[in-house]
């Protein structure tokens, strides 16, 4: 089972209580991703092992409890199931049942301001989030770029963008991270410049 969800999410965490318990999961407002198309669930875990469920103007109260290091047993309206918590970054939760090859994709959305109602305000909060991870991710980078079969770097890609802006190089030429060895991404320059 657990190749099973780390095949469908790659680059899964697992719950550390240390780590994630106070500023990651409690109080917190967690969408669940699963059925957002039919019906909207916020899931607040609470201090006191209480789980609120809030669909539209009902509040369902439940309880939960940490087992193991991160194997959780929750109530919900089927019985009590036992799932096994990761995250992929700070605001995404996988709840990964440990009976069935079944998991529940959350969404933290306690600093979000927008509303997450559909698949589509999924993906439009998903697309922004990683685009301002790749975009500091950039930003921290530098890269080589070839040109006539020549190899110079490493550069930022400001440093880039400002030699493309003085015409000093194409904005077509190759590009590679410092930690690859080769071009075989196939990335030139104007990929780097439209993620800033």
């Amino acid at each position: 089972m657990k190749e099973y969800l780390h095949e469908t999410i790659p680059n899964l965490k697992p719950f550390d209580y240390s780590r994630h318990f106070e500023s990651h999961l409690i109080n917190q407002q967690w969408v669940l991703v699963n059925g957002i198309s039919k019906k909207k669930s916020t899931y607040t875990f609470r201090e006191d092992n209480i789980l609120e469920i809030e669909r539209k103007d009902d509040v369902i109260k439940t309880s939960w409890n940490l087992s193991l290091l991160n194997i959780f047993s929750i109530e919900t309206e089927d019985g009590l199931i036992t799932v096994k918590a990761y995250f992929k970054d700070d605001d995404v939760l996988v709840l990964n049942h440990q009976d069935k090859e079944e998991f529940a994709l959350f969404i933290n959305t306690t600093n979000y301001e927008n509303e997450l109602n559909s698949v589509d305000d999924v993906q439009v909060f998903l697309r922004e989030k990683y685009k301002q991870k790749v975009s500091k991710l950039i930003h921290k980078h530098e890269f080589y770029y070839i040109e006539q079969s020549k190899e110079y770097g490493p550069f930022t890609v400001e440093e880039l963008a400002e030699k493309v802006k003085k015409d000093e190089i194409s904005v077509y030429c190759f590009v590679r991270d410092v930690n690859e060895d080769d071009y075989s991404k196939r990335l030139r320059i104007q990929d780097l410049i439209k993620e800033l």
